[in-house]
Parts: C-alpha cells; structure tokens; sequence
C-alpha cells in the first residue's frame, strides 16, 4: 500500500507533542513522497465566527481561520522548511467525527492524531476524539500521546 496522503490533526494545547507529530508526519511523507493535509477541527459555526472576530482581512471558511492559528502556522512552517507539499483543512462539527469525515473526503492513507493519556472510565464518561478518531479513521491512526 501506498502512502500519498497524510492527514496530521492540530489541536490548540496539542503542546509539546505537536513537534513529534509533525517531526514523524514529516519524516513518513518526505520517505513517499505524500502530501500532508493539516486538519484543525472547530465544534460550532459560533468557533469559527468567534475566531473571525478576532482577525481582520480574512474571509469566513473554516479553512482560512485554521491557516491562521497559532499551532497550524508552527506546523506549516516545520513542513515548508522540510520541503513537503501541504494544505490547511479546517473542519466544522463533532472533531471525531469531523477528522474522520475529512480523512476520508481527502483519501487519507495515515492519520496522525494526539491525545491525552485517560482511564477507561475517563474515557467511557467524557468521551474520547483520538478514541473517535482511532474507530472510525478509514485508514491506520497513528496515536501520539502526551507525556
């Protein structure tokens, strides 16, 4: 199989991971020669509009107020530097099920997706996105969790 499309999630406090994930998406596409689609997913309309308000001379899809955060910009610039096609995806609604969708619209061959170390109860009670991600991604997940 091979691997022409990876889809590399960005969350805001995706924090210290964030540099792993990017460091090994990187590594993965420069070995392929795939394209990284950088995803950031927004729960409601109200998150985008919010995130709008904020900036000035942007237009309203979710894709351009993505290209403009702060995390997705440290992501980009690490893979301009590495020389790897990209594009910038954002994502309105449910952010498990949102990645998922977009996984599969773009063709996805890997995600890479980071989450937070939680109980089984943590995540029977709170829900998980990663966990979301991980059954229903239409291809492998990649998991990279928080120290």
């Amino acid at each position: 199989m091979s691997i022409e499309t990876i889809l590399l999630t960005v969350k805001r406090d995706d924090g210290d991971r964030l540099d792993y994930m990017v460091e090994e998406a990187v590594g993965l596409a420069s070995q392929t020669g795939a394209r990284i689609v950088v995803a950031h997913a927004f729960e409601t309309q109200s998150d985008v509009d919010d995130a709008l308000s904020a900036l000035e001379g942007v237009d309203g899809t979710p894709s351009d107020v993505a290209r403009r955060l702060g995390s997705i910009k440290r992501v980009t610039k690490s893979i301009e530097a590495a020389g790897v096609e990209y594009e910038v995806e954002g994502v309105v609604g449910d952010p498990g099920e949102a990645i998922a969708a977009l996984a599969e619209r773009v063709d996805a061959d890997r995600v890479f997706v980071g989450g937070r170390k939680r109980s089984p109860t943590g995540k029977a009670v709170f829900g998980s996105t990663a966990q979301q991600i991980l059954l229903s991604a239409p291809c492998p997940v990649t998991f990279v969790r928080e120290e």
